[in-house]
């Protein structure tokens, strides 16, 4: 924190004020809206290490927004998805040291824009049930860019919008993931040295800014429908995977 000048650190507030905002308004996007802006005025590391306990908080909030009956359920619904994205998310998580830059953002930011695009094209994928195998297979993708990104939002966002899942249990699903997912991303970081002595205080102090933005964004999420909530998560996807594959071609 002392290494941070005041700029940096009213910056940084404002980011996950936004980020937090966001994620109360469409139940996921934290990760990738205070990576992508610390990105941007803080070094990769620190900027991983910050998003690590608002993340955890913010989505403690939002699994237990309906009760812990609720989110039990849909811990047990999703017990593959969260069992194999753990386990990749903990193996993953020591590439964040090696693993260029440029590819990780890029290995996130092109399926995730391809698939916003043909949903927006009127090309859906669509579920009729769910499958163990594409599960398992989701789970792991989400929780291997995960661990060395902190980004598993839009890999599970994008499973649940094939299920049609409907705007409330979405929104605690999402939760419940990504809290799981946060849990083991901060043991994942704790042993990676991500998150330590020296960024732990700058991670605590960003948690205020974003639960502040999870209540704006939450007053928000009450007034939407299912459509525009629909729209509104596609919307949060494009802009999200465009800055990643922006990033990704243009990181030096």
């Amino acid at each position: 924190m002392s290494s941070l000048s005041p700029v940096e650190l009213a910056l940084a507030f404002g980011i996950a004020l936004v980020a937090g905002t966001v994620k109360g308004l469409v139940g996921f996007a934290l990760p990738m809206i205070v990576v992508s802006g610390l990105g941007m005025i803080l070094p990769p590391e620190l900027a991983l290490a910050g998003l690590i306990l608002p993340t955890l908080v913010a989505n403690a909030a939002q699994a237990l927004r309906q009760g812990p009956a609720a989110a039990l359920a849909s811990t047990r619904r999703f017990a593959l998805f969260l069992s194999v994205g753990g386990v990749f998310l903990l193996a993953s998580a020591q590439l964040v040291r090696v693993l260029p830059v440029n590819v990780m953002l890029l290995l996130i930011g092109v399926p995730v824009t391809l698939f916003v695009l043909l949903q927006l094209l009127g090309i859906r994928f669509h579920l009729a049930a769910p499958s163990a195998r594409i599960e398992a297979a989701v789970g792991a993708f989400a929780g291997a860019i995960g661990g060395f990104s902190g980004i598993w939002g839009p890999p599970t966002v994008a499973y649940l919008t094939a299920l049609n899942t409907p705007k409330a249990d979405q929104m605690r699903v999402q939760g419940v993931v990504y809290c799981l997912g946060a849990v083991a991303l901060m043991i994942a970081h704790v042993g990676s040295g991500v998150l330590n002595a020296e960024t732990l205080p700058f991670s605590v102090a960003l948690v205020i800014p974003a639960m502040l933005g999870m209540w704006l964004g939450g007053r928000l999420h009450d007034r939407i429908d299912q459509t525009r909530f629909r729209r509104a998560t596609l919307l949060v996807l494009l802009l999200a995977g465009l800055n990643l594959v922006r990033r990704g071609l243009f990181f030096s």
